[in-house]
């Protein structure tokens, strides 16, 4: 494949290697050299639009999916729910008092991978990159018994996460403070005790100080289903999803039975559904 980038022209070569569980490594190779593989994906790449979109990428594409959060590149998706927001909602968000917080999310492919096993421990959750700032920890341990609304599933199982880190880092204290919380921690009988939400956000806020870091940043694969005890969030931003879906799940853990009814609304009165569709506002289930 070959174009033009900045007046000089550009070649890339691909080619499918090993096969690698569910996936197969891919081979890169392009000139001129000096170009940076980030480089390469902006000119010859095209929008990642979920695998359920059945159409060719449309130039719009390129500005309605994305969010007006985005910032740094290495995403294979948008975290969909932020797309209904805009700098006008959040200035009327601001306006009434209400306090926001960002974090990176880099969404990874296995957002869109169906449970396709028969049992719910057959599942693989890949894991996804996060970066949450020192202050949104801070936030958090403030807003203790108040109302904390998260927006989006992925969001959802990064914030969670801090818990998990918490209490694992109360058991052992890292040599370096790296996020790393895996699918079944919180279902692993050693990770089952009664650490408090906010014994656990202490301990990740004052081991990142005492390492002088800024950031909270490493991986999650989480995997939140039907039975998790939700530690932080009281109500959920969120669009909706597809049957057999991990966020089916995460949100059916969040609110009960009731998202059936809240689905049968929503299909009822024609929502639309997915990463173009509409969002919907759920409240923990008490």
């Amino acid at each position: 494949m070959k174009l033009n980038i900045d007046d000089e022209q550009a070649e890339l070569k691909v080619e499918k290697g090993e096969r690698q569980d569910e996936a197969f490594l891919v081979n890169f190779s392009w000139t001129p050299s000096r170009l940076s593989f980030a480089q390469v994906l902006e000119a010859f790449g095209e929008i990642p639009l979920p695998p359920y979109i059945d159409r060719e990428v449309e130039e719009k594409d390129a500005v309605r999916y994305q969010t007006m959060f985005a910032k740094n590149d290495g995403s294979v998706a948008a975290p969909t729910a932020g797309l209904h927001f805009t700098a006008e909602v959040l200035e009327s968000l601001t306006g009434m008092g209400i306090e926001t917080g960002k974090v990176t999310l880099h969404v990874g492919a296995g957002t869109f991978k169906p449970v396709s096993s028969d049992l719910l421990d057959g599942h693989h959750m890949h894991t996804e990159q996060v970066l949450i700032p020192v202050e949104i920890i801070e936030k958090l341990l403030n807003h203790i018994g108040k109302p904390v609304v998260l927006v989006g599933t992925t969001t959802v199982r990064a914030i969670e996460s801090i818990y998990w880190q918490g209490v694992k880092w109360l058991l052992k204290e890292p040599e370096f403070p790296v996020l790393h919380v895996e699918q079944w921690d919180p279902y692993e009988s050693l990770l089952n005790t009664d650490i408090s939400l906010e014994e656990a956000l202490y301990c990740v806020y004052q081991v990142l100080l005492r390492h002088n870091c800024k950031h909270l940043q490493g991986t999650t694969s989480l995997l939140i289903a039907p039975g998790y005890e939700y530690r932080i969030p009281g109500a959920i931003i969120t669009n909706f999803h597809q049957p057999k879906s991990t966020l089916l799940l995460l949100v059916s853990a969040f609110i009960g039975k009731d998202w059936r009814m809240a689905y049968d609304y929503a299909l009822q009165n024609e929502f639309r559904f997915l990463s173009y569709g509409d969002s919907c506002l759920f409240f923990r289930k008490p």
